[in-house]
């Protein structure tokens, strides 16, 4: 009687832990892994920091731990129906984490090499019981004076009942040389993106549009605005217990953004749960440095930490 009581127990617990919740809601999530990279040389590729003989003794043992974290923290987040990625290196490191979360057999991928010179890409991952993927591409832009390229921004079209969503994956160029002076290359990605929002709605004004990424950029800063000018933001300092998705020098803020059409909140079907906007900060993601909560990122100082990542996914409540 007690083996049937606890196997009754596990079947509720795994049933409550799907992307389909039953009360008619799934979660859409962004996730910056913070480096996911597979310990073999890409020749095209400046990955060798991230190979055994490399500077960060990158091996095995170590990519099996972090696909496990980013597999632990997808769990977490109750197997969102879509979950966008950026910093990971290729397709077979999205299908390492698939497998590793046991999800291998209802999860499908969308991905496309960038041409980053890192080897650094976006993806997302779809319940494909769920939902049709319709078709999926690429937005590509260059960079200012001939700068290398950055991130492509990735976007999926999806059916759910004879009902299109559109998704949108962004990781837009960093702040690398300073705010101020790396601004214009946000400053490109954000024209971009906001093109090919402005292409379907002008389609379809009712256009069902999900766009979330690391924008390396705050709600407040220029790049962002364009596209909160458009979609409305659900990643707020109230989604979270420290008003941030990403802390540096002692100070959070949002960089990871996820922001919606109007169509999400109108209709039926996926509609967007309002203030439903959260990011994510269970015990395991955090730790303290110099006497500040941070996230429990992988690499620090040059140092293996061995935690999950320097940013704290975000995610949205979405009726099915």
């Amino acid at each position: 009687m007690r083996t049937i009581y606890f196997l009754l127990i596990s079947l509720l617990t795994i049933t409550a832990n799907t992307s389909c919740a039953q009360d008619g809601y799934g979660k859409i999530a962004f996730y910056n892994v913070e480096n996911l990279f597979d310990t073999l040389d890409t020749p095209d590729k400046d990955d060798a920091e991230f190979l055994p003989e490399g500077k960060n003794n990158w091996n095995s043992a170590k990519y099996y731990e972090k696909l496990d974290h980013v597999s632990k923290v997808f769990n977490e987040l109750g197997q969102p129906v879509i979950m966008g990625f950026c910093e990971i290196e290729n397709r077979a490191v999205v299908k390492d984490i698939i497998v590793r979360a046991g999800i291998n057999d209802r999860y499908a991928i969308v991905h496309t090499e960038s041409l980053d010179q890192r080897g650094i890409d976006n993806a997302m991952i779809y319940d494909s019981t769920i939902l049709n993927l319709k078709s999926s591409g690429i937005i590509r832009f260059d960079m200012p004076n001939g700068d290398r390229p950055s991130r492509d921004i990735l976007w999926a079209k999806f059916d759910l009942n004879g009902t299109p969503l559109f998704v949108m994956v962004n990781h837009w160029p960093s702040r690398s040389g300073g705010q101020v002076e790396s601004e214009p290359k946000r400053l490109i990605a954000a024209q971009s993106a906001s093109k090919f929002i402005d292409s379907l709605l002008q389609d379809n004004s009712k256009c069902k549009i999900v766009f979330m990424g690391d924008l390396n950029d705050t709600p407040e800063n220029i790049a962002p605005k364009m596209i909160s000018g458009k979609l409305s933001p659900m990643i707020v300092e109230s989604s979270g217990a420290f008003s941030g998705t990403h802390n540096y020098r002692g100070e959070w803020d949002i960089l990871d953004h996820i922001m919606v059409s109007n169509g999400m909140f109108k209709g039926s079907r996926l509609k967007v749960k309002k203030k439903s906007g959260k990011i994510h900060s269970p015990d395991f993601l955090l730790t303290e440095y110099k006497g500040n909560t941070v996230p429990f990122r992988t690499y620090g100082g040059g140092n293996y930490l061995g935690g999950y990542s320097d940013h704290l996914p975000v995610s949205i409540a979405i009726k099915l």
